[in-house]
């Protein structure tokens, strides 16, 4: 019996024993957990807890969060809508901004949107190799109340960029149609223009429907265009494709241009440009001016202009220049060009004048050392017209294997009208009125003509 009783307080003990440890176990466990929480609550008012991932970078207010590091600023990013209503310029300019501070950035015009652009200056100095990236659209305002008057110059003005590049697939349009009545020409606008910029490429993209000038490089330097389109109808009034004015190192190649005006626009101060396999029309053709206006000195020089079709233009391939103007235009070869139903395939005229009647001065621009080769199609008003100054005549000027026949549409003259001009020419010669067309110089003329030189050294 004794026995008995002391088995049961043996196992009633060790039950007791059993129980307490359970229930310390899980009274650590519980404080444990606690703890946990505890420490994860007071972690998540301060920064980071230890070990784990940085927070990531505030917002900044109107655009989503950027990646650290990333290299490209799509615009949507920036708060820009790309409904092609809403205006989207301040996103833009803050795109801009944020890629310029980084090498190698893009700022990207996303595909399948259209962004309302208000005239809007994009400033450098950028770090280098900063790309524009537009494989969607920008638009301009299209109506001429909306622009600022302080802005009727130009619609995107890239000012002092060095080392960048325009690239994609998509449009510039400049939506200028309201521009185009005669109350709006007092104005000259660019689309693009870029100043004082240096090692610039422009490839790709199109350029549609100017207010005027499509694209203008100003005081500029290192520039290529390649593969791009310029549009806009055949009766939109000076709506050049590509101005050219103070700038040097040109290369503009494998593009397509038709406009209201010159295709290419060449102005005083610009040397070494290089024109080749463009397609060139409607339009008025390749031009070297005006220059000279208003007495001014005009400096032009190693200008090369060779494998380009002018189609449906007014002009082919020509230099004008005002009368009273100063300076020189020198070292000039077209070579290997292609008309079709051009109005004059071949002028120089140093009696360039937009009115009904201009004055006569003897004052002139210098004009040297053009060489014409290899300029066969069609015409149809007149083959070469060569109207230089009597009192600085134009030398060392060479017609070589000129082959023009009329077109279809001829309503002109089979004959070349050439006046004070002098140099050389050489067979084939078509119509055979070309090969009077320039006399031979003894060196008294050349001698004048350098005399008026001095100014552009």
């Amino acid at each position: 019996m004794k026995l008995h009783r002391s088995l049961c307080l043996v196992a009633l003990m060790f039950l007791v024993i059993i129980t307490s440890s359970i229930t310390s176990v899980e009274g650590r466990k519980h404080h444990h957990h606690k703890h946990k929480k505890d420490k994860k609550k007071n972690n998540s008012d301060n920064c980071t807890v230890p070990g784990s991932s940085p927070a990531p970078p505030p917002t900044i207010p109107g655009h989503a969060s950027y990646p650290t590091g990333s290299k490209t600023f799509d615009i949507l990013s920036f708060g820009a809508k790309g409904n092609g209503v809403s205006d989207d310029s301040k996103a833009f300019l803050t795109a801009w901004k944020a890629a310029c501070k980084i090498s190698g950035a893009t700022v990207e015009i996303p595909s399948g949107f259209k962004f309302l652009i208000k005239p809007i200056t994009l400033q450098g100095p950028c770090m280098p190799n900063l790309v524009l990236q537009i494989n969607g659209a920008l638009l301009a305002p299209p109506k001429v109340g909306s622009w600022p008057k302080s802005s009727l110059f130009q619609w995107i003005n890239f000012k002092w960029i060095h080392n960048f590049t325009i690239q994609g697939y998509g449009v510039v349009d400049g939506q200028g149609s309201q521009w185009w009545t005669p109350s709006n020409q007092i104005y000259l606008i660019q689309a693009l223009r870029f100043y004082s910029s240096f090692n610039v490429t422009v490839r790709d993209i199109k350029i549609i429907n100017s207010p005027q000038c499509h694209l203008k490089f100003d005081s500029s330097g290192g520039i290529q265009v390649d593969n791009i389109t310029i549009s806009s109808p055949e009766t939109s009034p000076n709506t050049d494709g590509i101005h050219l004015q103070n700038t040097r190192d040109v290369e503009i190649q494998h593009s397509n241009i038709g406009c209201g005006d010159d295709c290419v626009s060449i102005q005083t101060g610009c040397s070494n440009v290089h024109i080749h396999h463009i397609n060139c029309g409607p339009g008025h053709g390749i031009s070297l001016g005006g220059l000279g206006k208003d007495k001014s000195v005009a400096c032009v020089s190693n200008i090369v202009v060779e494998k380009v079709s002018v189609f449906n233009t007014l002009a082919g391939v020509r230099i004008k220049t005002w009368q009273g103007g100063m300076g020189s235009v020198k070292n000039v070869s077209f070579s290997n060009i292609q008309v079709s139903d051009v109005k004059v395939p071949i002028i120089i005229d140093q009696y360039y004048c937009d009115k009904d009647i201009c004055k006569n001065q003897t004052m002139a621009v210098a004009i040297s050392g053009v060489k014409y080769d290899q300029i066969v199609g069609t015409y149809t008003s007149r083959p070469v017209h060569l109207a230089c100054s009597n009192g600085i005549p134009c030398t060392d000027v060479d017609l070589t294997d000129i082959q023009l026949k009329p077109s279809f549409k001829y309503r002109g003259l089979d004959e070349a009208m050439c006046w004070n001009s002098y140099g050389k020419s050489q067979g084939p010669l078509y119509p055979s009125s070309i090969d009077s067309c320039v006399r031979r110089d003894g060196g008294s003329v050349k001698r004048i003509a350098r005399s008026r030189e001095h100014v552009c050294f």
